[in-house]
C-alpha cells in the first residue's frame, strides 16, 4: 500500500523531516510518495535516500510539484 505525503508550500528542511517521520513508521517494502514544491527537494531526496538506504525509485516534475517514490528498506 501506497502512502502519500503533500509537503507543497514547504521549504527544506522540513519536506524530508516530515518524509523520515513518515518512512520510520511504515514497513519495509511500502511506497512513500512525496509531493513536494521546494526546489531544494529534487536533489534533497536523491542525496537523503542515498545516505538511509530507502529506493528512490522515481522522481518528476510537473508544473512546480516535484514528486517522488521512494520504497522502504
Amino acid at each position: 500500500m501506497d502512502i502519500e505525503l503533500d509537503v507543497k508550500g514547504l521549504s527544506c528542511p522540513l519536506p524530508i523531516l516530515r518524509a523520515k517521520k513518515a518512512l520510520s513508521e511504515m514497513a519495509s517494502g511500502q511506497m512513500l510518495v512525496v509531493h513536494a514544491t521546494d526546489r531544494g527537494a529534487w536533489d534533497d531526496f536523491d542525496y537523503f535516500c542515498q545516505n538511509t538506504g530507502h529506493r528512490l525509485e522515481e522522481r518528476l516534475e510537473a508544473d512546480g510539484v516535484f514528486t517522488f517514490k521512494i520504497q522502504v528498506r
